[in-house]
């Protein structure tokens, strides 16, 4: 179940109706903001930007791989939190605009998730701490904390415990 706000549009499809919805100058900016954002090879200042430029929640130690991808739209409606990795090239949308309507919703990544490289996430979706997504996944609904999802769409194929799979791989000395 996908947390959605629906908004109704009459006449040329929504898309047309853009500017209508949002102020060509907000896209504009987001879309210099983001697309150098995307090139920058240190987390920190990639960070720092999407923190202060695009009011973007991101917590401590998360990492966002070179060319990923963030909404232009709504980039402020995406939370991600602490010591989460954001695959290369992911794209996290915030925003559908369809025929007769447009949707908005937020996305929120827990804490410690790992999310593959190329995934796709929808709006509106949650994903819970300690989750892991699979490269090339697409998100069309929430996934739960501790568990491994991937596929498309997105399916949860089994629950795990970090802490449990890190002390079984210690070595005896």
């Amino acid at each position: 179940m996908r947390r959605l706000k629906h908004y109704p549009v009459e006449g040329s499809n929504s898309l047309w109706q853009l500017y209508q919805t949002i102020s060509f100058w907000k896209v504009f900016k987001n879309t210099i903001i983001i697309y150098f954002a995307r090139y920058i090879p240190f987390l920190s200042w990639k960070n720092w930007v999407y923190r202060k430029c695009l009011k973007m929640e991101i917590g401590e130690h998360s990492a966002i791989a070179f060319m990923a991808m963030m909404d232009l739209l709504y980039p402020e409606k995406i939370f991600i939190g602490n010591n989460t990795i954001i695959g290369y090239n992911t794209t996290i949308l915030t925003h559908e605009y369809l025929i007769s309507e447009y949707r908005l919703g937020k996305v929120e990544i827990g804490n410690h998730v790992m999310i593959g490289a190329n995934t796709t996430i929808l709006p509106g979706v949650k994903i819970g701490d300690h989750a892991v997504i699979g490269a090339g996944s697409v998100v069309t609904r929430d996934i739960p904390a501790y568990t491994l999802a991937a596929g498309n769409p997105a399916r949860v194929i089994r629950e795990h415990n970090p802490k449990k799979a890190y002390e079984s791989e210690k070595c005896e000395v």
